[in-house]
């Protein structure tokens, strides 16, 4: 086994850090209904996450084939998908007693893993490089995937708690206009980058 640890943790580091669909999403979700209740979407963007690096760790050669052939209508259908979440932060009062929004927060979190094909791309990217070497170990295919999914946890708790900070300023309707405004049309930015028509800032 041979990894180049440093190479292999900054990449993961920036990627996993910067802005990106999961980030963005976790802090609009931080920002309306605070760290608590946010936790549900939090663990679905992770588990949906472990489930693609699974799938990557294991099936890499399969994927490298249907992802080139399915890509360009995930990106479609996960931009679309983006655009609603950024509709429902638009319209959004603030307000904690939306008990549905937070009760089906984990398959909204779910969904978005398996509706970006950049999650996927990041994946193979990673086990075809920086963990070739390690293809043939069950074991440590297993542990990377909740290597790396922990680490995008803790990614998107900290981007959650960064909207978690701003939710106790949003009793003043100007402010709050101008957060939800700001957080969607980051997220319609989003949207159209996964689309193909611009750039992508951050890969999730």
């Amino acid at each position: 086994m041979n990894i180049e640890m440093v190479p292999l943790i900054s990449f993961v580091i920036v990627t996993t850090f910067t802005p990106g669909p999961n980030n963005i999403t976790s802090a609009s979700m931080g920002v309306i209904y605070g760290y608590r209740k946010t936790f549900n979407y939090l663990a679905g963007i992770t588990a949906g996450f472990f489930v693609v690096m699974v799938a990557c760790a294991y099936l890499s050669s399969t994927l490298m084939t249907i992802i080139p052939i399915a890509e360009r209508y995930l990106r479609w259908v996960g931009a679309g998908y983006i655009l609603w979440l950024a509709i429902g932060i638009l319209r959004s009062n603030h307000s904690i007693s939306e008990s549905s929004e937070v009760a089906s927060a984990f398959t909204k979190g779910f969904l978005l893993q398996l509706l970006n094909p950049k999650v996927a791309v990041y994946g193979l990217t990673l086990y075809s490089t920086f963990l070739a070497s390690i293809s043939s170990r069950l074991d440590y295919l297993s542990l990377s995937a909740v290597s790396l999914a922990f680490t995008v946890f803790i990614a998107i708790s900290t981007w959650a708690l960064f909207g978690t900070a701003l939710k106790n300023n949003l009793k003043n309707n100007s402010f709050r206009k101008i957060v939800n405004t700001s957080l969607s049309m980051l997220l319609i930015y989003t949207a159209i980058a996964l689309s193909g028509i611009l750039p992508l800032f951050g890969n999730r």
